[in-house]
Parts: structure tokens; sequence; C-alpha cells
């Protein structure tokens, strides 16, 4: 009989440390979270949050998104996105793209190819939106990570 595996310890719990950090992440959250489709927002979090290995925002993020009524396929494909693009939407391959291109920056930045397809389907606020979500959860992830942030089992 094998063991379970032992979780792996929180570093640092630091948004009970400094409850000021938390609401500056909190806030840049907000910024036009209220104008994006909630939808797109999670494949959003959820393609970054994988790129990024975050185990903690990946449990969150999908328990929220299949709530909101997100398919399980979508949730676990969307890892693979560009594999099964019959199941993204036109807009939504587009801010996949450009989630994978600002998570993975890298020396050349973001390809002229994945902005232009950005810009084709989002107008400039709506992509100021896109971009504010895949900057946020890129640093949350980068907290979770960081600080070994526990998830829980869900049973």
């Amino acid at each position: 009989m094998s063991e379970q595996p032992q979780a792996i310890r929180t570093r640092l719990a630091w948004a009970r440390v400094d409850p000021e950090a938390r609401q500056a992440m909190l806030r840049l959250d907000q910024v036009g979270a209220d104008q994006i489709d909630p939808t797109l927002r999670g494949l959003i979090w959820m393609r970054a949050s994988h790129l990024n290995g975050c185990a903690f925002c990946l449990d969150l993020h999908s328990a929220d998104a299949a709530e909101r009524g997100e398919t399980l396929q979508r949730l676990v494909v969307v890892g693979a996105w560009n594999e099964a693009p019959h199941l993204f939407t036109e807009r939504e391959q587009a801010a996949l793209a450009l989630t994978d291109a600002v998570t993975r920056l890298g020396e050349h930045g973001v390809p002229d190819a994945v902005w232009a397809a950005a810009a084709e389907q989002f107008d400039e606020k709506e992509l100021v939106r896109v971009l504010m979500a895949i900057v946020t959860i890129n640093g949350w992830n980068r907290l979770a990570v960081a600080t070994h942030a526990h998830v829980r089992p869900r049973h």
C-alpha cells in the first residue's frame, strides 16, 4: 500500500503578515473586473495558472468557473487550448494566445501577430481589461507559488 505524499508546507502567510499588501492585490484585481466577461476572465486565469504551475490558483479558479457553469472539458483542455481550438471562440483564442505571450514574456516580448489577433477581437478598453486580468493572475500565481499556498483537499 502506498503512502500519500506529504503536503507542501506554506512558507509564509503573506496576506496575514501584511494585510496592506493583500489589499493592494485586491485593488489591482478589481480594475475592470466587472467589465470583463467572467467566463473569459476565468479561462485567462486558468491558462496563466497552468503555465505558472500554481496549484492553489488552479484549484480555486476551476471551482469558481464550474460554479459559473464552465464545462469540465474546457477547464481541463484550456491547458492545451491550441490543440483544441474548436472548443474556444475566436475571442477566447486571442485572449489565451495573449495570456501565453504575456505570461511567458521572454526577451522578445509579445509577438506582433499575437497582439494583432487580440486587437482584432477586443477594442482598446477591452484589451486593457484583458491585460489587467493577465497581469493580475500572474501576480497572484507568483505569490502563491513562492509562498507555497496550501491547496486543501475537496471532498
